[in-house]
């Protein structure tokens, strides 16, 4: 049993960012199941993708990827506003 760890969705990522484009041009938007740099499955959904590819695999054995056409779909911008009173 192969174990499915931060390597190995790092190397997935890597995969799905080096062809984000050809993907959006062959799928549209999407969210793309992905392990070991496989396109498991294409769904509508990121909860429709989990549901179908756990019925295979286990998951936490592969990402789910959004691909929508631009960078907002692989990046997420976190910020945090704190108030200090004195």
């Amino acid at each position: 049993m192969s174990i499915y760890g931060d390597k190995e969705r790092e190397k997935d990522f890597e995969y799905f960012l080096r062809n984000y484009h050809d993907f959006y041009l062959k799928y549209g938007h999407k969210f793309l199941a992905i392990k070991e740099e496989i396109v498991l499955g294409v769904f509508d959904s990121e909860i429709e993708a989990i549901t179908e590819i756990t019925k295979e695999h286990p998951l936490g054995s592969f990402i789910v990827q959004e691909c929508n056409g631009d960078e907002s779909g692989y990046t997420n911008y976190i910020s945090s506003w704190q108030i200090i009173s004195v």
